[in-house]
């Protein structure tokens, strides 16, 4: 949807500016190291794919809390869906179209995906945080 309704036009700005959809693609810069885009794409898409892999074995593995693992199977699914995106579009982008913020404090341009990551994390480390100073 963000594809077909965002790419191209300015955008769409909800609440007075609180949220705001706009079109992005994100190809993962922040691990390009200077490398060339094919050796980029498979590095970084080899390393997600490995974590990704590692993190699935330890949620089927750990006996965790229950809302542990529902963050840690949030995270899986979050990054299992921007890989799948990364992977099956042209260029190896994910495509980003959300951005909340007031004024100038704005984040950055993220997707559904990003944000079960980061819920998912939130609940991981405060179920597993609890569970530790519990005992």
């Amino acid at each position: 949807m963000a594809v077909a309704d965002l790419k191209g036009s300015a955008g769409h700005v909800f609440f007075g500016g609180l949220v705001r959809l706009v079109y992005a693609e994100n190809p993962g810069a922040f691990l390009g190291l200077g490398l060339p885009d094919g050796v980029r794409v498979a590095l970084f898409s080899g390393l997600v794919a490995v974590a990704l892999l590692a993190e699935a074995v330890f949620l089927t593995v750990k006996k965790l809390p229950r809302w542990a693992f529902v963050g840690g199977a949030l995270m899986l699914a979050g990054g299992v869906g921007n890989l799948v995106d990364r992977v099956a579009r042209p260029g190896h982008r994910v495509v980003d179209f959300a951005q909340v913020g007031v004024g100038p404090v704005r984040t950055g341009v993220f997707n559904v995906a990003d944000v079960h990551i980061m819920a998912g994390a939130a609940l991981f480390m405060a179920f597993t945080w609890r569970r530790r100073t519990d005992v």
